[in-house]
């Protein structure tokens, strides 16, 4: 008895199976009027390259970004929501950084 899925060919079994140990890229995407870019979704290449033409393929279908970036999952290190407080209290302390003791003029953009 074969292993392979009911009705499907052999070489159809092993594309299926390769797919699914692809790895998985994260897809940020800068838009034309972005400063920004934007995580926009995920999917599964095979490589680097293939994640590219994925992503564009898939998330700039109507022109929408003018840059794609592709991160496999995997690299991508971030806080959980639980260690919010403790993780950006630090922050909370340095008033410095906050535009609140001089006036910003109105034609200085992107502040």
């Amino acid at each position: 008895m074969s292993d392979s899925t009911p009705g499907a060919t052999p070489d159809t079994t092993q594309d299926v199976a390769a797919k699914g140990d692809w790895p998985l890229y994260e897809v940020f995407v800068r838009g034309k009027r972005g400063l920004n870019h934007v995580h926009v979704g995920s999917l599964h290449a095979a490589d680097d390259t293939m994640a590219l033409t994925h992503a564009r393929d898939l998330y700039t279908r109507r022109n929408e970004g003018v840059s794609i970036w592709v991160v496999r999952s995997e690299h991508i290190a971030a806080s959980t929501r639980d260690e919010k407080d403790p993780f950006f209290a630090p922050s909370a302390d340095k008033v410095y950084r906050h535009p609140t003791f001089y006036d910003i003029p109105d034609d200085v953009p992107h502040i």
